[in-house]
């Protein structure tokens, strides 16, 4: 597999609050995007303004520029991957490039192995958990919320270091999948579990899956809440 992780940042900052759900701050505006060929070129995605400086939110063309890029590659039989790709990274490209029926276009034939394992075990999983269980060599550099910080404070680099470092990450944890027919992930207890994975399956193949088994959680999160933004693009 040829396989193309992608990673965004937003530029919103907010301190949410313990178990506080991130979508009521929606919608979002993105400051960097990374896209890594595992094993291949590494881009980076931003605006500058007209001193070539690093503007705060990236612009309506290049999130059009990056969201083609995506639909070009994955034409060309690139296996376009991201973690949690569904339900948080494409819906926004989407949402600033104003083109949500290609951002679905795209989603369908993603490979996200987060929103996979969610229908296996009907609850989402850290790329860090996933990362430290199966002993990736590239490892998160800082907390998600602090990205936004330092992006407006200037720290650039530092942000566009930490997501290509994701994608990096992300195109690690797939090839380790791959191998292993599985996935492991240290819980919040420090243990380390296992659950199977023969195979990825794009998000269009999972979507024909059954429903996770929630019956004993007391409040789980609902599929939809991971796809319903492609019924505006299909």
């Amino acid at each position: 597999m040829q396989l193309l992780s992608f990673d965004i940042e937003i530029s919103d900052v907010f301190d949410l609050q313990e178990n506080e759900d991130l979508e009521r701050y929606a919608p979002f505006n993105l400051s960097v995007a990374s896209t890594v060929i595992h094993g291949g070129e590494e881009r980076l995605w931003y605006s500058k303004g007209k001193d070539g400086q690093p503007l705060l939110n990236m612009t309506r063309a290049k999130a059009r520029e990056l969201l083609r890029y995506l639909w070009d590659m994955q034409k060309n039989g690139y296996h376009l991957c991201a973690w949690n790709g569904l339900g948080f990274d494409l819906r926004w490209i989407g949402h600033i490039a104003k083109d949500p029926c290609l951002a679905a276009k795209v989603a369908l034939n993603l490979y996200d192995p987060m929103f996979q394992f969610f229908n296996q075990r009907g609850f989402p999983v850290s790329l860090a958990a996933v990362g430290q269980a199966m002993n990736i060599p590239q490892r998160k550099t800082m907390s998600a919320a602090d990205a936004p910080k330092k992006w407006r404070d200037g720290n650039h680099q530092v942000v566009m270091d930490y997501v290509l470092g994701d994608s990096r990450m992300t195109n690690q944890i797939i090839a380790a999948i791959i191998e292993r027919q599985g996935i492991l992930w240290v819980t919040k207890r420090g243990i380390v579990n296992n659950e199977p994975m023969p195979c990825l399956k794009t998000v269009e193949e999972i979507l024909r899956d059954p429903e996770p088994d929630q019956s004993w959680m007391s409040t789980p999160i609902p599929r939809s809440k991971f796809h319903n933004w492609l019924s505006v693009g299909v």
